[in-house]
C-alpha cells in the first residue's frame, strides 16, 4: 500500500516537473518566443535597452545575463516559492491576480460540477430502472444531443435569453455592485445569482454523459448474482436499489467526477469570457490577446496543476472509496 501511495506521489510531482519545465522552454529557449516579444514590446514603449533586460527579468523571474541552468533552477525556485513573475498588462504579481481570481472560477466550476454529476446520476438511474421504456428512449436522444453541443453555444444562448430578453440574471461580474465581499447572506445570493448562468450552461452539456455512463454502470450491476439474490431474499426495491446497485454503480465515476473538476478550470477560459465573468479564466483570455506571457504562462501552470492534483487525488482515495480495489492496482478487484 504504501509503495501505491509513494508510487503516484512520485508520478505527479514528475508530471508538474514537466509540465514546468516545458513552460520554461517556450518562454526561454524558443527563437522568437514570449521573451523576444517582451523585449520589443517594452522597446516600443521607449524603455531604454539599458533597462529592458531589467524589467524582462521582473517579469519573468530570470536574470538574462545568467546561463541557461541557473535560470532554469531559478525560475523552478520561484514557482515553489509561489513567485510566477509580474503581469505585464495589470502591473501587479501574477501570484496576486491568481490568488484573487481562483476562488470565483473553483467556486463555479465545483459547485457546476456537483450538479451535473448529482442530476445525471439520479436520471441514469431512473433510466436503468426503466430500460426500454419511452422515458430511457427520450433521455437517451436528449442526452446524446446536449452532451454533443458547446457548452459556449450554449451559453451565449442564455445569455441572450435569460440574461438580455427576460432579464433574469446577471450578464457579468461576480457580485452586484456595492455589495462588499464578505460573510454575509447578501454577498452569497448576489455571488450565486451572478454564477448560476456559466453554471446552468454546464450543467445542462454535461449532465448527459454521466446519465449515460451511470444507467450502462446500473444496467450491468442489476444483471449481477447478488442482485438476484438479495430479491429473492425478499429485500424492498428501495434498499436495493440504494445500497446494491446505486452505491456500486457510482462507484466507477468517482475518479471521472474529481478529474472533471479539473478538467472544467481549463475549460473556464472560453466560459468566463461568454458570461464575463472574472475568474481566471478571463484572465487567461485578456493575456492571450494582449500577449502578456507571465500571466499566460502562470495561469497555465496552475491549471495544469490543479488536473494533476485531482488525478493524484482520486488515485489515492478510491481504494478507500471502493474497498475491493487492490491498493497496488486501481483495476484490480478481489
Amino acid at each position: 500500500m504504501y509503495s501505491y501511495y509513494l508510487k503516484r506521489t512520485g508520478r505527479a510531482i514528475l508530471t508538474v516537473w514537466l509540465v514546468i519545465t516545458l513552460t520554461f522552454g517556450m518562454i526561454r529557449l524558443l527563437p522568437g518566443g514570449p521573451l523576444t516579444r517582451i523585449r520589443a514590446k517594452l522597446l516600443r514603449q521607449g524603455i531604454p535597452s539599458d533597462q529592458v533586460n531589467e524589467l524582462v527579468s521582473v517579469y519573468q523571474n530570470v536574470q538574462l545575463d545568467q546561463p541557461v541552468y541557473i535560470q532554469y533552477f531559478d525560475y523552478l525556485i520561484s514557482f515553489l516559492q509561489g513567485d510566477l513573475g509580474k503581469s505585464m498588462t495589470y502591473d501587479r504579481t501574477v501570484t496576486s491576480i491568481i490568488a484573487e481570481a481562483l476562488p470565483w472560477t473553483i467556486f463555479v466550476m465545483v459547485t457546476a460540477t456537483i450538479l451535473m454529476f448529482a442530476v445525471g446520476v439520479v436520471i441514469g438511474a431512473l433510466q436503468a430502472y426503466k430500460e426500454g421504456s419511452r422515458f430511457d428512449s427520450a433521455m437517451s436522444v436528449t442526452s446524446i444531443i446536449l452532451s454533443s453541443l458547446p457548452f459556449y453555444i450554449l451559453g451565449i444562448v442564455l445569455v441572450y435569453i435569460l440574461g438580455y430578453q427576460l432579464n433574469v440574471f446577471p450578464t457579468g461580474g461576480q457580485v452586484a455592485s456595492g455589495v462588499d465581499p464578505e460573510l454575509s447572506l447578501t454577498f452569497f445570493v448576489s455571488a450565486l445569482k451572478h454564477a448560476m448562468l456559466p453554471i446552468i450552461s454546464i450543467v445542462i452539456t454535461q449532465a448527459g454523459v454521466q446519465a449515460l455512463t451511470m444507467r450502462g454502470n446500473s444496467i450491468q450491476i442489476l444483471g449481477e448474482d447478488y442482485v438476484r439474490v438479495a430479491r429473492l431474499r425478499g429485500l424492498s426495491d428501495n434498499r436495493i436499489s440504494l445500497r446494491y446497485v446505486a452505491r456500486n454503480a457510482i462507484l466507477p465515476m468517482y475518479t471521472s467526477f474529481l478529474t472533471l473538476i479539473g478538467f472544467n478550470l481549463g475549460g473556464s477560459v472560453i466560459l468566463e469570457r461568454v458570461f464575463k465573468y472574472p475568474g481566471v479564466g478571463w484572465y487567461m483570455f485578456n493575456a492571450l490577446q494582449a500577449r502578456d506571457y507571465p500571466l499566460m504562462m502562470g495561469i497555465f501552470l496552475i491549471i495544469t496543476t490543479a488536473l494533476v492534483f485531482a488525478v493524484y487525488i482520486a488515485d489515492l482515495t478510491y481504494g478507500i472509496i471502493d474497498p475491493r480495489v487492490s491498493a497496488g492496482d486501481s483495476s484490480e478487484t478481489y
